[in-house]
């Protein structure tokens, strides 16, 4: 009989253990701007290394690694930038994402995962009692300067999918706005609407100016605060939720979808931006990993699926919500008010 049995292997192991080096490396080539410096056409290691200011031996070592994580592709001695690399890792691209590097590794984001295990034990962050929850956290700040190309996808995707009457004024509600570019997109889409971006006073600043470069200052303005407690305001055709609900339990959610179903007028809509995994937990894995950020992170968060947000809509007044994927890796959750 043929022994079918798996060959087993630590190699999952030592790859988990050692992706630190990993994060390490994309780290230091964003630092000093390898991806720009090889471009469009393929590019040497001596060739990068001058471009970069660092030394040809340390470039080749540092470029063939990245070659092995699949960032670049090499042929002879030449390194070229896969068409991912290209869309989001030079600052030549509009989608350029390398800034992101700031908020995703700051200590107000790895100290949680310092502590893990006692947020396991706990089933929350361990990190503050808070964690990134507290009132005008800074880390806020940072994810907003740092998120906007790679949310641009997204929300241009999301202002087709809702469409509004062009025969009168629109009047969008952006909750928890960070960078601003949800309800900017809006506002760039449909020349008669309106947005109220809710957030924390410094990183409004942020959205401001984010709509100031966007050209729609005039039609964009901010209510500072703690959006369960701030009003809200009322007869909004579009209330939209990104990246806000999963910081919270499913209490909490449902409180505050109601105060968003009292904020819209009549037939109005919510649409609510997340990482929403498949109800097994454990797919898909971009979604899914999510959980693990928020126990780190927040004392209640959770990345919900979508059987639960049907849930807490339908609890909070909402018709039974559609789901539609968003890039990159979003999904969309858009209800009407019944």
């Amino acid at each position: 009989m043929i022994n079918e049995t798996p060959e087993l292997s630590p190699k999952l192991f030592f790859e988990t253990i050692n992706a630190y080096q990993r994060t390490a490396a994309i780290t230091a080539a964003i630092e000093l701007d390898v991806f720009t410096a090889i471009g469009n056409e393929s590019a040497s290691a001596a060739d990068v290394a001058e471009r970069s200011g660092a030394s040809p031996r340390g470039t080749r070592i540092l470029c063939d690694y990245l070659t092995l994580l699949g960032f670049l592709t090499k042929s002879d001695d030449h390194y070229g930038l896969t068409p991912d690399s290209a869309m989001f890792l030079s600052r030549k691209s509009p989608a350029y994402a390398g800034g992101m590097t700031k908020f995703l590794l700051s200590g107000d984001v790895t100290r949680g995962f310092d502590k893990l295990s006692d947020a396991v034990r706990k089933g929350g962050t361990a990190d503050t009692e808070l964690g990134t929850t507290a009132a005008e956290h800074p880390v806020w700040v940072e994810f907003a300067r740092a998120m906007a190309p790679l949310m641009m996808p997204g929300s241009q995707a999301l202002a087709e999918m809702m469409p509004l009457d062009r025969s009168r004024p629109g009047k969008v509600l952006d909750i928890s706005a960070s960078h601003g570019m949800w309800g900017i997109a809006f506002a760039k889409k449909y020349p008669r609407a309106s947005v109220v971006a809710v957030d924390w006073a410094p990183v409004l600043q942020v959205a401001r100016e984010n709509a100031q470069h966007a050209g729609v200052a005039d039609r964009f303005s901010t209510i500072a605060g703690n959006a369960f407690e701030v009003d809200l305001g009322s007869d909004y055709d579009v209330a939209l939720i990104p990246n806000f609900l999963h910081h919270f339990n499913m209490e909490d959610c449902v409180r505050f979808l109601r105060r968003v179903h009292g904020a819209l007028r009549d037939g109005g809509r919510v649409a609510i931006a997340e990482f929403v995994p498949n109800p097994d937990r454990v797919s898909p894995p971009e979604s899914a990993g999510f959980s693990l950020i928020m126990l780190a992170t927040t004392p209640e968060g959770d990345a919900y699926t979508f059987p639960e947000y049907q849930e807490m809509l339908r609890r909070a007044g909402f018709a039974p919500p559609e789901a539609c994927p968003l890039p990159p890796i979003s999904t969309a959750i858009i209800a009407s008010k019944e």
